[in-house]
C-alpha cells in the first residue's frame, strides 16, 4: 500500500514495536485526522499477518467478546465469522478500529496482555464514545496516544522538507540567532497556506498534489457537515440542537473583540444552565480547544482558571476558515489577508500549535490593573506569557506583566508575530511559524 503522509505517529509505533513489554496501544482522536490510515501503512510494512476489524463497518464482530474476554474465546469466535484468518504468535497484529461502537473491546485489552501471544492497536474516534467509559477499562494494561490533524512541521514534511531543515530552525530559536530574509519570506507564505488549509490530511494531500487550493474548500466544507451529522448521531444525554448551535458559533464568538464564549450570541433567551455539558462535549470530541482564563496570572496552572470563563477555538484552523462566509474566503485565499477577524485566525493557530505540543490553553484578562494575554506556558519553575500579535502594536501587557514585583512567577515572556527571531532582555521574539517549537525551546533553556 501506498503512505499517503509521513507523520509523527509513524517514529511512535516503531519505537512502540522495539518495546519487549509494550501493552496494547489505543490511537486517539478527532475524526479523519489520519489514524487508520497510519497503523494500516505500520501493520503492512511491520507483520507479517494482520487482523483488521472495524467495528462500524463490520458490525457482526463486535459480538467477538459475548462469551468472554480470554484469547482464544475471542479468537475462536472471530475464526466462526472469518475461519480463512489465521493466527500466528509472536507475528501477528489485530488492528481493532472504530473502538468507540465496541467498548467490550477495551476491556479485553487485558487479557491479550496477559497472554502476551499477540499485539493489539486500537484506533478511536473521540466523537461518538463517552471515552471515561473505555478508559476505565484495562487500566495498566493499555498505552494510550491521542493523535491529533498534522502540525506544522508534518505540513513541512509534506511539502518535501527534511527533519535536518526543522532541526536548523531550531538551532536558530535556541542561539537566537535571526532567520535569513529568503527563509523568513518562504516559510512565512507556507505558514499562510497551512493557516488556510488547516492540517486534515486529505486536504493537505490535496493542496501538495495540486500545488494550489483548488479543491480543498470542498473536502473542508464536507468535513464540517460530517462533523455536524456526528453531532447528531453520536450526543448521548444532551440536547444536540444546542450542542450544533454553539459548534455553529464559533466563528461568532471569535470575531468578538473578546473572543469569550457567552451565551447570549447563541440566542437572545438562551441562559448557560441549558447549555451545560455541550461546550465539554465538544471538547471530548476533539473539535474544539477550550481557553481558560487564569484568576491570577501565577503557578500552578491547574486550579487557578475560572471553568465558566473561557474561549473556543477550532482544532483545525482550516475548519475555521471554511467555516467563514464566502466573502471572508476569498479575502483569506486570495489576498493572504489573514490580519482580519480580529485577530482571532492568529489566535486559533497558536492555541492549536501548543495543544499539539501537549499544553493545556490558559489566557489572562484584568480591567484592573489594564491587562490581556493570549496564552500561558510554563516550564518547572516559571510562568511564560505568549503573546499573539496580528499587527505591531505596543506591547504594553507583556511588559507589565514582566514587571518582577508584580508578578514573581513570570521570569520572560514569547511574543510571535510577523518578525523574525530576537531578544530584547525581556521577551524573545518568534516568527508565527515557530510556534510549534515553543515546547522545545522552553525545555531547552532550563537543560
Amino acid at each position: 500500500m501506498d503512505k499517503l503522509l509521513k507523520r509523527k505517529v509513524d517514529s511512535y509505533l516503531k519505537d512502540w514495536k522495539n518495546n519487549p513489554d509494550r501493552k496494547p496501544l489505543i490511537i486517539k482522536g478527532a475524526r479523519q485526522i489520519g489514524k487508520t490510515r497510519s497503523v494500516e501503512w505500520f501493520a503492512s510494512q511491520t507483520y507479517k499477518n494482520v487482523i483488521e476489524i472495524n467495528f462500524v463497518e463490520q458490525k457482526k464482530y463486535r459480538d467477538i467478546f459475548d462469551d468472554g474476554f480470554e484469547v482464544d474465546a475471542i479468537l475462536k469466535n472471530i475464526s466462526l465469522l472469518n475461519p480463512e484468518l489465521q493466527f500466528v504468535p509472536g507475528d501477528t497484529l489485530f488492528f481493532f478500529d472504530e473502538l468507540q461502537a465496541c467498548p467490550n473491546c477495551a476491556t479485553a485489552l487485558k487479557f491479550f496482555k496477559l497472554d502476551g501471544r499477540y499485539d493489539v492497536i486500537c484506533s478511536g474516534s473521540l466523537m461518538g464514545i463517552n471515552y471515561r467509559e473505555i478508559e476505565s477499562n484495562s487500566v495498566g494494561y493499555k498505552e494510550d496516544y491521542e493523535m491529533h490533524s498534522m502540525d506544522f512541521e508534518e505540513f513541512l514534511w509534506a511539502k518535501g522538507y527534511s527533519e535536518e531543515f526543522v532541526e536548523e530552525l531550531y538551532q536558530h530559536m535556541s542561539e537566537v540567532k535571526p532567520l535569513p530574509a529568503l527563509q523568513m519570506d518562504v516559510l512565512f507564505g507556507l505558514f499562510r497556506d497551512y493557516v488556510t488549509i488547516g492540517g486534515m490530511p486529505e486536504v493537505v494531500d490535496t493542496y501538495v498534489k495540486n500545488k494550489n487550493f483548488s479543491g480543498t474548500l470542498a473536502i473542508q466544507k464536507q468535513l464540517l457537515k460530517d462533523y455536524e451529522e456526528d453531532i447528531t448521531k453520536y450526543v448521548e444525554g444532551l440536547d444536540k440542537a444546542k450542542v450544533k448551535a454553539v459548534y455553529n458559533h464559533i466563528s461568532t464568538f471569535l470575531a468578538k473583540e473578546n473572543k469569550r464564549f457567552q451565551i447570549t450570541k447563541i440566542g437572545k433567551n438562551a441562559r448557560n444552565r441549558d447549555y451545560i455539558g455541550c461546550v465539554e462535549w465538544l471538547a471530548d470530541a476533539g473539535v474544539v480547544n477550550l481557553c481558560y482564563c487564569l484568576n491570577q496570572p501565577e503557578l500552578p496552572l491547574k486550579g487557578n482558571y475560572d471553568p465558566k470563563l473561557y474561549k473556543i477555538y477550532y482544532k483545525d484552523t482550516g475548519l475555521l476558515i471554511a467555516s467563514l462566509d464566502e466573502e471572508a474566503q476569498e479575502d483569506l485565499r486570495a489576498n493572504k489577508n489573514l490580519g482580519t477577524y480580529k485577530g482571532a485566525i492568529y489566535e486559533n493557530i497558536v492555541g492549536d500549535m501548543l495543544v499539539k505540543q501537549g499544553y493545556n490553553l490558559y489566557y489572562y484578562s484584568s480591567d484592573k490593573p489594564a491587562l490581556e494575554m493570549d496564552f500561558f506556558v510554563r516550564d518547572a519553575d516559571s510562568l511564560i506569557p505568549v503573546e499573539v500579535k496580528a499587527n505591531d502594536n505596543a506591547t504594553a501587557s507583556l511588559n507589565n506583566l514582566l514587571k518582577a514585583d508584580k508578578y514573581p512567577d513570570v521570569k520572560y515572556g514569547i511574543k510571535l508575530g510577523y518578525k523574525n527571531i530576537g531578544f530584547n532582555g525581556k521577551f524573545y521574539t518568534f516568527p508565527y511559524f515557530l510556534a510549534f517549537l515553543v515546547k522545545r525551546f522552553v525545555r531547552g533553556k532550563i537543560s
